[in-house]
């Protein structure tokens, strides 16, 4: 006979925790509220959604570039220097094989036109180790667990 009791695994979480819900609207719509802030995501047309929002993809993009963005801007202001002009252009491309995922993430950041030459190098290096990229690099143990008591 085989144990059918669902196992938690447990990822034990150390530090500084947050926490954020994921609530369904309708069809292929969500919200999540995050700190009294609300963002929706949904789905193009063309796979069933009502385009309405970015995909969950998308965010996971935007999450990487905002955070470049941000530590770029934060070193631009340490040093004194303009942020007007300061820009991310992303890419992403999707695995065309199974499982589903994103394979490649190109980020291009766009300095402010003012920026010395020689600071650079600086912006670059600083960008390169936002938070959302070293977590990428160190990859987070993952637990996905169903509620056995009902969302609470």
């Amino acid at each position: 006979m085989t144990d059918t009791t669902p196992q938690r695994t447990g990822t034990r979480l150390l530090g500084d925790v947050h926490r954020l819900d994921v609530t369904h609207v309708e069809g292929d719509v969500y919200v999540v509220d995050v700190r009294g802030h609300r963002l929706r995501v949904d789905q193009p047309t063309g796979a069933g959604g009502t385009d309405t929002a970015p995909t969950p993809t998308e965010l996971f993009a935007a999450s990487l570039a905002t955070c470049v963005a941000f530590y770029a801007g934060r070193y631009l202001l340490r040093h004194g220097l303009p942020c007007e002009g300061l820009g991310v252009r992303t890419e992403f491309a999707m695995a065309t094989d199974r499982p589903a995922r994103v394979t490649a993430v190109r980020l291009v950041i766009v300095p402010p036109p003012q920026l010395p030459e020689g600071r650079r190098p600086g912006l670059l290096a600083v960008a390169s180790h936002c938070t959302v990229h070293n977590t990428l690099q160190r990859a987070p143990d993952v637990d996905i667990e169903l509620d056995q008591d009902g969302l609470a």
